[in-house]
């Protein structure tokens, strides 16, 4: 991984920090700090993959695609590819 790319605030960035942020905070007064939104979402990737990896011997290709999303996605029941880049 490169560190050459700075966290920069873009507007579709703010809202997708916004949309983890709620779904991380406790309730609806909590405003969780951006690390911890960034742990979480990271964390949910991981948790993800690790999923999808998991299941391919127990769920027919079908059924696993329904849990692809734009990022993580199985295919041909032989591999998690990240579809980000």
């Amino acid at each position: 991984m490169g560190r050459r790319t700075s966290l920069k605030p873009t507007d579709r960035r703010e809202r997708q920090i916004e949309k983890v942020s709620e779904i991380v905070a406790g309730g609806p007064d909590d405003d969780p700090p951006m690390s911890v939104v960034i742990d979480a979402a990271l964390a949910h990737l991981i948790q993800s993959e690790t999923n999808i990896c998991e299941s391919h011997d127990e769920l027919d290709p079908a059924t696993i695609q329904k849990f692809n999303t734009d990022v993580l996605g199985l295919r041909y029941r032989t591999e998690v590819q990240s579809r980000l880049r």
